[in-house]
């Protein structure tokens, strides 16, 4: 790990390289375009020369009507400049001229774009992702390969393809995904998340995308950026969302700025490689020691994944430029933000807030992967008295999760056990300002599988799948949950992120035609597919109010409801048959003369009547007069 740490403070000893020889390299500039009409209208460009030390040292001009340029800051390294530039609002789309002259030699123009904005059906884009979507977690690269061609790019790094290895590349790619979005929309999906889909040309471990060394280039390996526009496109076709995977944190260790820095402290330095802790308490601990502090917030994450430096005001824009230019670009309508505890949060309330003020429908949701609901409140809106305040509007709800429906369905019931600790973080809730806004799961990309979780036991599968799309949140599903995929993160997190069945030519089994499915796997989908489609036009599923009834003999009971609709939700956690009476919940019930099983509508329960209910079995039913 130092020598990777070493070999980085080496490329950063290429700062003072200069040479005027090269005067007429290639300049390459980021954003690469940008929009008039926008209210980030200072814009900050970077300009980079990768073969010209003296780029630092020449004077700039910038012609176009409406642009105008207000300051050029030199960096460290003679390589680049910050081009700050102001963009009216009657600012003409076109080609913006910027010229580059050296002291000695000849002038060079670069062409950067001032693009026309969308229109027409194509403006609808930023809506943000609420508890009225369900969200699908693929990865593009286990999914479908849509397009052999991609599979492998000459000229990258990684030219690894083995479906029968866990760690190296499978040719998944984004035209798979396309290809299959009917079937996504049939099984009830409202929004996609797909993990980094921008370049990551990097030695290995390329199948996750989470070491970005382009940020305004999707990988090749998964299509191009018209691809990337062109899934957009067909998602909104449908009504259907896109949620962008954000990554502030870190780069890849062969991103052009890390391998040729701008300045010395584009990312955090340390005379020895440090690692983050990756513990959060100290963040928020009132005896916190500023060591752990700053070792949390600043150490790295991986050694090849370089922690950036948010402080650094020319990290910052670039950072926050990006997210905007990804919206504006390929119309994302929302994103989930990984490793989010481990960015400066001053930096985040910055970056969430400039999305907002551009983009006010659009929602974020940070991955926090913490211990404790207050843990995690920390990280995003709440109600507590404290001194920092984040205005995240939601979190990929780990406590649900971690102390939650896992062990409602894994442990026996108890005074603070099994369903209790469900109940329990549920009752939590006062400390958010809108848990509605929470991402809550089964399992993803980080996880084991669920089925693999309980066992590959088919009730407990379902009591889950049942909480998911009826408890308060948004709810998302990992790909191939839905098929019964199994696979354990120990000893590799590889084995939780296998190919979806049926996404390859040659496949003998296929979730997306059924050929080939156990007749579990078959029921499994059919369920997921049952209810999520029934949430999608069930107010008291998507946008109800929540009440919940503490657990008693292994029994949870909650309701989702509005003024016109009344959902039941009866978990049964014991390893026994469980008799219901609907008159002891009477303040949700009382009215109501006839219970539906949603899923199976034949089904309809007399309440005046007692209900039996199974071992390890949920209902949800919507009441009746």
């Amino acid at each position: 790990m130092k020598r990777l740490f070493f070999s980085l403070l080496f490329f950063t000893g290429l700062f003072c390289q200069t040479n005027a020889a090269f005067s007429q390299s290639k300049i390459e500039l980021y954003p690469p375009n940008w929009w008039p009409g926008m209210k980030w209208n200072k814009v900050q460009i970077l300009a980079y020369a990768p073969n010209n030390g003296a780029l630092g040292q020449q004077e700039v001009t910038l012609k176009h009507r409406g642009v105008t340029l207000d300051k050029v800051h030199r960096l460290e390294n003679g390589k680049y400049l910050a081009l700050d530039v102001t963009i009216a609002p009657d600012a003409q789309p076109g080609s913006v001229l910027i010229q580059f002259t050296p002291e000695k030699g000849r002038s060079q123009k670069v062409e950067w774009q001032l693009s026309a904005r969308r229109e027409g059906k194509n403006t609808d884009f930023a809506q943000g992702v609420t508890s009225e979507d369900f969200i699908y977690l693929l990865m593009p690269d286990r999914f479908s390969n849509g397009n052999p061609t991609n599979d492998r790019m000459k000229g990258m790094r990684d030219q690894s393809l083995n479906r029968d290895s866990i760690f190296l590349r499978h040719g998944g790619d984004l035209q798979g995904v396309i290809n299959h979005l009917d079937y996504l929309q049939q099984l009830g999906v409202t929004a996609l998340w797909m993990t980094p889909p921008l370049e990551n040309d990097m030695p290995n471990r390329t199948e996750h995308g989470y070491a970005c060394t382009n940020h305004y280039k999707i990988d090749p390996r998964h299509g191009s950026n018209d691809t990337y526009k062109q899934l957009s496109n067909e998602l909104h076709r449908r009504g259907m969302k896109l949620v962008q995977d954000a990554v502030y944190n870190h780069l890849g260790s062969y991103h052009f700025t890390i391998l040729d820095m701008p300045e010395k402290n584009w990312v955090h330095q340390w005379t020895t490689y440090t690692n983050t802790t990756y513990k959060d308490q100290p963040l928020m601990d009132l005896y916190g020691a500023e060591k752990d502090r700053k070792q949390m917030t600043d150490g790295w994450f991986v050694p090849t994944m370089p922690d950036l430096n948010q402080k650094n005001p020319y990290v910052a824009n670039f950072l926050i430029q990006h997210a905007i230019w990804s919206v504006e670009e390929f119309g994302v309508d929302g994103f989930r933000i990984d490793t989010y505890i481990y960015n400066d949060l001053e930096f985040m309330n910055r970056c969430n807030a400039a999305l907002l003020e551009e983009y006010p429908n659009i929602t974020m949701f940070g991955e926090t992967w913490v211990h404790g609901v207050l843990n995690q409140a920390y990280f995003t809106e709440n109600n507590l008295d404290i001194s920092f305040k984040s205005n995240l509007p939601g979190v990929t709800d780990f406590q649900t999760n971690l102390y939650g429906i896992g062990n409602a369905l894994n442990e026996p019931f108890g005074w603070t056990e099994g369903v209790s600790k469900l109940y329990t973080t549920l009752s939590n809730d006062f400390v958010y300002k809108n848990p509605m806004n929470h991402v809550i799961f089964l399992d993803n990309h980080d996880k084991t599988r669920f089925f693999t979780y309980i066992k590959q036991d088919l009730n407990k599968y379902k009591t889950g799948i049942a909480w998911l799309l009826t408890c308060r949140g948004i709810p998302q599903l990992y790909y191939g949950t839905e098929v019964l995929m199994t696979g354990d993160t120990y000893p590799f997190d590889g084995y939780v992120r296998l190919d979806f069945p049926g996404g390859w030519q040659g496949d003998k089994v296929s979730g997306f035609t059924g050929e080939g499915l156990t007749a579990a796997q078959t029921e499994a989908q059919n369920y997921v597919k049952t209810l999520a489609n029934y949430r999608k036009n069930s107010p008291a599923l998507t946008t109800g109010k929540m009440m919940q009834y503490v657990p008693k003999d292994g029994v949870y009971v909650y309701f989702r409801y509005t003024d016109n609709q009344t959902v039941m939700c009866i978990m049964n956690t014991a390893d026994s048959a469980k008799e219901v009476t609907f008159a002891d919940f009477d303040e949700r019930t009382g009215g109501f003369s006839k219970a539906v099983n949603v899923v199976n509508p034949g089904e309809v329960f007399d309440m005046t009547q007692k209900l039996s209910l199974n071992a390890k079995t949920m209902l949800v039913l919507e009441l009746k007069r």
